[in-house]
C-alpha cells in the first residue's frame, strides 16, 4: 500500500523504516538491553525479533529505547511536510493503536487480509506462521482494529487489486 501512494506522489512515513534506524542509531542501548541479540555491537534483527515476540517485558523494554525514536522522527517529517505546504501524507504504523499514535492523525485507515493469507505472505518473507502468530499476538486483534478505523481496504486478492483499491480510497480522501 505504502509504495502505492507513493507512486501516487502522496509523501509516505514509514514506522517500520524509522523503527530500523533507531536500532542502528541507539545500537549500543539495545546491545546494553540484550547483549545476546547482537553481534560486534549490531543488533541482529532476527535474535532481536525472536527474542521480544517470546517475552513480552522483553519486548516493552525493547520498544521503550526504539518507540521514542520514532516517535520524535515522525514527528519530525509530519512538521517538515506540514511547512513545505503538503495536504495530505500517510504513516504507516504497524502498532498505530498499541502505541497511541492515532490520537495525533486526522484518520485511520486499515488495511487487512484473512489470516491465512497474512501467514502465508509472511511465510514468503522467510517468517514461518509460529513466529507470524507470535507477532499477531503482541498486537491489538485485527477485528479490533477494523472497529477503530475511519477506512479498511480487504487486501485478499493480487497486487493490481488492492493498488485499485487504494487509489479508489486516495480519490476519496483528497479528491
Amino acid at each position: 500500500m505504502a509504495r502505492v501512494l507513493a507512486e501516487a506522489g502522496v509523501p509516505v512515513i514509514e514506522a517500520d523504516a524509522l523503527a530500523h534506524e533507531a536500532l542502528s542509531v541507539r545500537a549500543s542501548e539495545v546491545c546494553r538491553a540484550f547483549p545476546d541479540s547482537c553481534v560486534d555491537g549490531v543488533p541482529d534483527r532476527r535474535r532481536l525479533a525472536a527474542r521480544v515476540f517470546a517475552d513480552p517485558a522483553a519486548r516493552r523494554r525493547l520498544e521503550g529505547i526504539v518507540h521514542p525514536y520514532v516517535r520524535e522522527r515522525i514527528a519530525e517529517e509530519l512538521d517538515r511536510l506540514e511547512q513545505t505546504g503538503v495536504r495530505l501524507a500517510v504513516v504507516e504504523i504497524p502498532l498505530l493503536f498499541e502505541t497511541g499514535w492515532e490520537k495525533n492523525l486526522d484518520g485511520v485507515l486499515v488495511v487487512t487480509a484473512p489470516a491465512g493469507l497474512r501467514y502465508r505472505r509472511l511465510s514468503s518473507r522467510g517468517i514461518s506462521e509460529e513466529e507470524a502468530r507470535r507477532r499477531e499476538a503482541a498486537q491489538l486483534p485485527p477485528e479490533e482494529k477494523i472497529r477503530r478505523a475511519d477506512w479498511v481496504i480487504e487486501n485478499e486478492g493480487d497486487l493490481e487489486t488492492l493498488k485499485l483499491r487504494v487509489l479508489r480510497w486516495l480519490k476519496e480522501v483528497d479528491p
